[in-house]
């Protein structure tokens, strides 16, 4: 009797068994690239972050139940195996996307940073749409163009403090050349020798003063003064030159009993530093006030005078390191430097200085003080 043979059933074409696969995966691919696409044009970079992170935690969860769905419906493995991996490839694909998305913007951040670094100054960020990104490269760009002044500043500083060292020094030489040769007198000439190297030492005093302030190295040694004998002590030094000339100074103090808490020999640098800047451009017959107010909680500090005043361009300047112009307030005979170390004196002490328009004509320097508890 022979035996029954088992019937064996046979296999369904390889395209039978992919299809569903295959529509599947067409299917999460499709709604993976919408959503990278909807993610994509988020404005915000948390937002992009918070759509990505859902992305990648969504699609393998419908490659799950995709494949869960197909085990229902096909006896094959190759079938399940096929929607899983096409699934978790498309999720993949989809984090990839967004990765790239999130990471351009830094890349093109560090790109300029590393040409700032190169020595491309002028070098910028740009915007990419982000809220967040656009905040850092505007912070970035702002950082950028201080660096730029920064730079721009120090090689200008070195241009004029190395034309303002090269006049004594030549006018030095040719005394010396010409003592030298017999053409001058030692004896008549000496004064003017000691005058240059006055005026040498004052550069390089200013020079090494200014430079302790930008560093922040400048030591305050604070005392409480009074108001009266701070501002009298400055306007008596000053009195012959007024005198010679012709120019009136005045001192009004509203209360010189007052105190103020400051480092007395820095802050008389600095009215020192107003009064001869105002009397050199102060012409004969004119006037020169010094005027002191507590307002609050703090001392209010001018000085007036009466003379050609100061034109928009040279008032945004003039407080700049070796800034001439032909109205401001620090040439004709200095080295531009006086005002920039009185800003620095100032702030050093937590006040501000500021220049202004005098009603009466002229300019008004005014600067302020913590005034003593």
């Amino acid at each position: 009797m022979n035996a029954e043979l088992p019937v064996v059933q046979p296999f369904p074409p390889l395209a039978e068994m992919l299809m569903p696969a295959l529509l599947t995966l067409a299917g999460a691919l499709a709604l993976g690239i919408g959503a990278t696409a909807i993610v994509m044009r988020l404005g915000s970079l948390r937002a992009r972050v918070a759509g990505a992170l859902l992305i990648a935690a969504a699609l393998p969860l419908i490659a799950v139940l995709s494949s869960g769905l197909v085990m229902f419906e096909s006896e094959h493995d190759l079938t399940v195996l096929a929607v899983a991996s096409g699934s978790a490839a498309v999720a993949i694909v989809a984090a990839f996307m967004l990765l790239r998305g999130v990471s351009r913007p830094l890349d093109r951040l560090a790109e300029t940073a590393h040409e700032i670094a190169a020595g491309d100054l002028g070098a910028r960020a740009g915007r990419t749409g982000m809220r967040e990104t656009d905040e850092l490269a505007d912070a970035f760009n702002t950082m950028a163009g201080s660096v730029e002044s920064l730079f721009d500043a120090r090689r200008q500083l070195v241009a004029w403090a190395s034309h303002d060292l090269r006049t004594p020094l030549a006018a030095m030489q040719a005394i010396l050349e010409g003592i030298e040769d017999g053409v001058l007198i030692a004896s008549e000439h000496l004064p003017a020798l000691a005058d240059q190297v006055e005026r040498l030492s004052q550069l390089v005093d200013d020079l090494f003063e200014l430079a302790m302030i930008e560093a922040s190295a400048l030591r305050l040694e604070f005392d409480e003064v009074r108001v009266g004998d701070l501002i009298g002590h400055c306007v008596r030094g000053f009195e012959g030159q007024a005198r010679a000339g012709r120019v009136q100074l005045e001192t009004r103090i509203e209360d010189p009993e007052a105190l103020v808490r400051c480092a007395p020999d820095k802050v008389e640098r600095v009215v020192m530093n107003l009064l001869t800047n105002a009397l050199r451009h102060t012409p004969a017959d004119g006037t020169v006030a010094v005027l002191a107010e507590r307002s609050s909680g703090e001392l209010r500090i001018r000085v007036e005078d009466s003379g050609s005043g100061l034109e928009p361009h040279d008032r945004e300047h003039v407080f700049d390191h070796f800034y001439r112009g032909d109205e401001a307030r620090g040439g004709d005979g200095g080295a531009g430097l006086g005002l920039a170390i009185a800003k620095g004196l100032v702030e050093a002490h937590g006040g501000k200085i500021w220049v202004e328009d005098n009603a009466a004509g002229g300019a008004t320097f005014a600067f302020t003080l913590p005034a003593a508890v």
